[in-house]
């Protein structure tokens, strides 16, 4: 066999760009000239430390607040300090013309859980308002309103492990997890429920890294946290910040990375707890008129050609590096960002519609590259992922070519091309090599993670994987011992979609907690449409650990492929096609020392089937997924042993391939057996 390892080009390798390099070469250019103009000068990471200066801050023996309101005419500190009355002794005063407002109190004016809210006066009006960069927002259990909260522990958390034991990897497992839902019992998930119970599962099967949604705080739970409202504070519904610390400071002792979801893509419209018409204005931090108007999303758009908007959102991702350790960050909607259009409804089918500047947002192109290369400056292992559906080049190229300087891009195709598959095409018109290619369509610029599923395909109105393949016939028949064709077709597939995603990935993939043991149904949190119930915003974790189901069997399965990934470091080597049969629906492949052959026949099963193997190599059955213990069959003999040989003029191995089956091989001495 013949391995290659990955070798990523450089963008302009590309020749189908080159009729674009000017534009590449601007959009370079846009970069540097929106920092120059930005930080005058200083270092960036200088110019990111907005949260230190504005917000609530307790320095030597006294209180100082600040806060950026150009269209305010009055601001006053309102809260359970003062009975929520104003006073003089905490009106703000104007200090600067850009619209500064400053106050120094005094340490025994606030105390530690006091609430409050600022109440700003402008021309024509007033209103009370969250502090844009505060840092604790807590809600009110009687009127399920939010209030901003003095947060200032006696004991500050003191850190054991600031990075992943054994550093950040080179290939990302990501277990995709939601903190509330992740427990068992019908309600709101805590970060230490968290640690405690789901922590060590993830580590048990096999992932290095956890990506955790809805971390800052958002008003609506059903929103999965990304209409978001305080940009820099941790939501209290799942624990306080030291919860959070102690969190991410086990996953670090585990070796795990710890990646969160970073919603600057649009903010909720609420204008109490948000930051919409902060000051009276609806421009302040987001564009004037429709422009400004997520039409899709019923949100906000930021203006990122606004310097202070920048200094927002950039001071955002160091307060999140700086303040709990996180090793990087998802940026979630990243195809909105890019395009005035927002991406919606559009094919892509051009590389001009990458570079047409009546619709590409180039001021939003330059936040993003300097996004990346602020965070790579804090830490040059950090880690930045995309969440592109357009396919925009250079997304993962270095921002000195010209490109967007992120690590990795999700392939966000591969879930619709599976779901199409399913829903539009019979099993005995599924096409391997069609597959195949589909699998490992990807530019080869820039990293890409791969995967199945994520909550976007299981939130309510769509469809796990499992539950697309075995529907109702799981509420009974996933017994071990229960005969159901439909669930056996559905529990085969399950494992082949998810292997297969795995071991053709380019650098990378992606899990949605739960999914690996097919947890049944789908995702739907508290809403006036189901009475407010959490039923199906939990995880079910008896059904993964109890041997009496097939759950189990999926479960371990999983746990089978991915530590079987690790062990061989299988993104280190790109796929190399062995062997590839349409009417048979053979395929065959090798990574590295592994093999993998899939039969995705419906219903022929077959004997001493030859896959070509140019060298004269020995192997050893790693696993397969017709094992009883991933709830197969046990149609094959466990640990057997291939040797090449030469048959009809042809040189490969000989093996039984059962119908709806995958095998994993490992490349031996080649004397063994002789």
């Amino acid at each position: 066999m013949i391995s290659t390892p990955s070798r990523l080009k450089k963008l302009k390798d590309d020749c189908y760009l080159e009729p674009f390099f000017p534009a590449l070469d601007s959009r370079r250019e846009n970069v540097e000239n929106m920092e120059q103009r930005i930080t005058q000068g200083m270092p960036l990471t200088e110019f990111a430390l907005g949260h230190e200066y504005y917000g609530l801050h307790f320095i030597g023996s006294q209180w100082v607040f600040r806060e950026w309101a150009p269209n305010a005419e009055r601001i006053v500190l309102i809260g359970s300090f003062n009975n929520w009355n104003e006073s003089s002794e905490f009106e703000l005063n104007r200090i600067n013309d850009k619209g500064d407002w400053e106050i120094f109190l005094d340490a025994d004016k606030l105390n530690h859980k006091d609430l409050y809210r600022l109440k700003i006066y402008w021309n024509g009006g007033f209103g009370e308002r969250l502090p844009a960069y505060v840092r604790r927002v807590i809600q009110n259990d009687d009127d399920k309103s939010f209030n901003a909260q003095v947060w200032n522990p006696d004991e500050h958390f003191k850190w054991n492990y600031t990075r992943p034991v054994g550093g950040v990897p080179d290939s990302l497992l990501v277990y995709e997890s939601h903190i509330g839902m992740a427990q068992e019992y019908e309600g709101v998930g805590s970060f230490r429920d968290f640690e405690k119970n789901i922590l060590p599962r993830i580590v048990d099967a096999g992932y290095n890294t956890i990506q955790i949604m809805a971390i800052t705080e958002h008003p609506y739970y059903g929103s999965f946290g990304y209409h978001v409202s305080n940009f820099f504070a941790v939501s209290s519904r799942f624990g306080t910040p030291e919860d959070l610390k102690q969190l991410v400071d086990t996953a670090h002792e585990l070796g795990l990375s710890v990646v969160v979801d970073i919603v600057h893509s649009h903010a909720v419209k609420n204008q109490i707890e948000g930051i919409s018409c902060f000051d009276g204005t609806l421009f302040q931090y987001f564009h004037d008129g429709p422009r400004g108007e997520h039409v899709a999303w019923d949100s906000r758009c930021f203006d990122y050609g606004k310097v202070e908007v920048l200094h927002f959102l950039l001071s955002n991702c160091k307060y999140w590096m700086d303040e709990f350790k996180i090793d990087g960050f998802r940026f979630d909607g990243v195809t909105s960002m890019m395009y005035f259009d927002h991406g919606l409804g559009q094919a892509f089918t051009s590389y001009y519609d990458y570079f047409d500047s009546n619709r590409v947002d180039y001021e939003a192109l330059a936040y993003l590259a300097l996004a990346n290369k602020l965070i790579h400056n804090i830490r040059n292992d950090a880690i930045t992922i995309a969440e592109d559906v357009s396919g925009m080049p250079g997304l993962g190229a270095p921002v000195e070519d010209g490109g967007l300087g992120f690590d990795y891009k999700l392939a966000m195709g591969i879930p619709d091309f599976w779901f199409r598959l399913l829903k539009e095409k019979r099993d005995e018109e599924w096409n391997c090599e069609e597959i195949y290619r589909e699998l490992t369509n990807r530019r080869y610029d820039e990293k890409t993670i791969s995967y199945v599923e994520c909550h976007d395909q299981a939130i309510v109105g769509g469809k796990s994987l499992i539950f697309e393949l075995i529907d109702a016939d799981m509420y009974t028949s996933m017994a071990v011992n229960s005969e159901n064709l439909r669930v056996d077709r559905g529990i085969a597939l399950h494992k082949i979609i998810r292997l297969l995603t795995l071991v053709t990935a380019g650098h990378g993939y992606l899990n949605f907690i739960g999914n690996e043991f097919g947890h049944p149904e789908w995702v739907d949190f508290p809403r006036d449409g189901n009475n407010w119930s959490y039923k199906y915003a939990r995880r079910q974790w008896a059904l993964r650990d109890n041997t009496e189901l097939k759950y189990y069997g999926l479960a371990e399965f999983d746990k089978a492929m991915i530590h079987t990934a690790r062990n061989f470091n299988i993104f280190d080597f790109e796929p190399v096609l062995f062997h590839s049969h349409v009417d048979n629906h053979i395929l065959a492949f090798s990574r590295g020392q592994l093999l993998f052959i899939f039969n995705l026949h419906p219903s022929i099963s077959f004997e001493n089937y030859l896959i070509d193997i140019p060298d004269n190599d020995a192997f050893e059955l790693v696993f397969d997924s017709d094992n009883a213990n991933f709830s197969g069959f046990n149609r094959l003999m466990q640990n057997q042993k291939f040797i090449t040989l030469n048959q009809d003029n042809r040189q490969g191995i000989s093996l039984y391939l059962p119908s709806r089956t995958a095998l994993c091989l490992k490349k031996i001495d080649a004397c063994i057996g002789n």
